[in-house]
């Protein structure tokens, strides 16, 4: 009799937990893209899985029809068993394989626009341990890295910024991001050199999250200059616009 009241007791404390989960999405949630670069990867993800689905699926048809061929009709036994085999493909290989997630020391390997990529899925993959403040300038951060990779695809191969850049995303924003959860828990909401844990990790996200504003800043003004000289050069060359005005009344007479 006690053991069927602990069987109980464990049955519905298991039941509260498992009701707890599916309100707050379950066990396995959908992570949600921080950017256009890493929404594409996963996206390219889901289409392969799509494609091996398919192609499992065509195999099984292949092979019941061969079979019914071979042996003249599977029966009703053969098509179960070739309904169980498309529902054990589907599930199977919309689960596997699973997306990969990069290293913190990869992430600043590639072209510019393959480094934002792998920084924004290695970002989302990194949400659930940080604080909600903590996540909520993570996702702002997509946005500004996305615009970052657009920049850093016309920018200069030997422009300052690309080298900045690759510090700044892939050296000093994975290290801040990973000396978090090595505080343990219950001490990260004490005070340490006049910070807690949360407090220290927001400030320095926001102050990456400014330095790559102010990156992007820079790059869109040296193309800003270069339309400008390059508006200027037209004025003077054909006559037109401002600076052909400008000219045009220096030379009239009084």
């Amino acid at each position: 009799m006690n053991d069927l009241t602990r069987d109980s007791d464990r049955l519905l404390s298991d039941s509260r937990k498992l009701l707890v989960e599916n309100r707050s999405g379950g066990r396995h949630r959908r992570v949600t893209a921080i950017g256009r670069e890493s929404a594409q990867v996963r996206n390219r993800h889901r289409l392969k899985k799509l494609r091996n689905i398919a192609l499992a699926a065509a195999a099984i048809f292949a092979i019941s029809v061969l079979t019914g061929i071979a042996v003249e009709g599977i029966g009703f036994v053969g098509l179960v068993l070739t309904f169980f085999a498309l529902i054990a493909a589907a599930g199977i290989f919309s689960v596997y394989p699973r997306i990969s997630i990069p290293q913190a020391d990869d992430l600043n390997k590639g072209t510019p626009r393959q480094m934002i990529a792998r920084t924004e899925l290695w970002l989302e993959a990194q949400r659930p341990a940080l604080p909600p403040p903590a996540v909520g300038l993570v996702d702002d951060l997509g946005v500004k890295l996305d615009l970052l990779g657009q920049q850093l695809e016309t920018a200069p191969a030997g422009h300052d910024s690309i080298r900045d850049i690759r510090e700044l995303v892939g050296e000093t924003l994975p290290e801040m991001v990973q000396s978090y959860p090595r505080v343990p828990a219950a001490m990260r909401s004490e005070q340490h050199a006049g910070a807690t844990a949360d407090e220290r990790l927001v400030e320095g996200l926001a102050k990456i999250s400014d330095e790559i504003d102010s990156i992007n800043r820079k790059i869109a003004d040296g193309a800003l200059d270069d339309l400008a000289v390059q508006h200027r050069y037209l004025g003077y060359r054909y006559g037109d616009g401002p600076a052909a005005t400008e000219s045009s009344s220096e030379e009239a007479p009084r």
